[in-house]
């Protein structure tokens, strides 16, 4: 069995999405559930994309865990670190859409507090030090910092990546609605930005924390980082990535949903870490083409509904790439 070269550890959960854009949480009328979760999204679009993955996660002991595992596998993700919970549920999160696509994280599934479904509950001691051992890539985000339990398996994660020399990636994807004290939050993100060698954020959050959205000024303050994204939706993305600073337009195409798109970017990002090699971010053209690629994922992403189910293929982004390339 190959080992996976990269671990995406957090949430997975059902994102039961509005089927009616534009409308309130009161008078939306129908939802349709699609599995999501920022790091299980990531680890299924590094799967199809070629890259090895496996996710570390919680779910509960019902019938929505019990599919979003076997999903995963069907896709060929590694399962092996996932833990389950006797008795709180898998998480489902109701969200709406707007006219243009966007999407707003709004409530939790039968009206729960956010600290009581399973995914809060992943315990440190039960993570598999031998998926460390033989991975290159941690991808984590931040939701899971806002509860006990799974603040100490990040804790726990991060000393078995020290251990191994596993590089760290972070997408902040701040969702307050996970907090049940937002202002808790930011020193929490501050710290744990600390300890990674990658960072990733949307324009919001990169003002939020830094109160710029410039990655080489934000690279350049933090002093440890390998490389710094700023997505910016329509308006593209700026990246430093070994100390080669630029930006990429958006890519024109026709938005149906943004959900999993970010996630689709990171995916794409640290599959070509993968390929290339961390070192090769010192030569500016492959910065930039890197830069582009996550950006062609994210975007493809958007053209379907849903997360994981609108993952492109590697065969599809390079498709796309090459006919964006010849004027397409």
């Amino acid at each position: 069995m190959t080992h996976p070269r990269v671990i995406c550890l957090g949430e997975i959960l059902f994102d039961c999405i509005a089927d009616q854009p534009g409308r309130s949480l009161e008078t939306v009328e129908s939802w349709t559930s699609y599995p999501g979760g920022a790091p299980a999204n990531v680890a299924c679009a590094l799967t199809k994309l070629g890259t090895p993955s496996a996710f570390v996660g919680c779910v509960g002991q019902d019938d929505p865990g019990r599919s979003l595992v076997e999903l995963l596998q069907t896709i060929g993700v590694d399962t092996t670190g996932i833990q389950s919970h006797p008795t709180a549920p898998t998480r489902t999160v109701m969200v709406l859409r707007s006219e243009s696509g966007d999407r707003s994280f709004v409530a939790f599934g039968g009206k729960r507090p956010s600290s009581e479904f399973a995914d809060t509950h992943l315990q440190a001691a039960q993570l598999t030090p031998a998926l460390f051992e033989s991975a290159d890539f941690l991808v984590l985000g931040t939701l899971e910092l806002a509860y006990l339990d799974s603040r100490a398996a990040i804790a726990r994660a991060l000393e078995l990546c020290e251990q191994f020399f596993v590089k760290i990636v972070l997408d902040v994807n701040w969702r307050p609605v996970f907090w049940a004290d937002s202002q808790a939050a930011s020193p929490m993100i501050h710290d744990l930005i600390k300890r990674v060698d990658f960072l990733k954020l949307a324009e919001e959050e990169a003002d939020w924390l830094f109160g710029t959205t410039d990655p080489g000024a934000i690279a350049h303050r933090l002093g440890t980082l390998e490389g710094v994204l700023v997505t910016a939706g329509e308006k593209g993305c700026a990246y430093c990535l070994g100390e080669n600073e630029g930006k990429v337009p958006a890519f024109n195409v026709e938005v149906e949903d943004t959900t999993g798109a970010g996630d689709s970017f990171v995916a794409g990002f640290v599959h070509q870490l993968c390929q290339h090699g961390i070192q090769e971010l010192a030569n500016p053209n492959l910065a930039k083409k890197v830069a582009s690629y996550a950006s062609a994922a994210g975007a493809l992403t958007t053209t379907r509904l849903g997360a994981i189910d609108a993952q492109p293929t590697a065969a599809e982004v390079d498709a796309f790439l090459y006919l964006q390339q010849q004027g397409g």
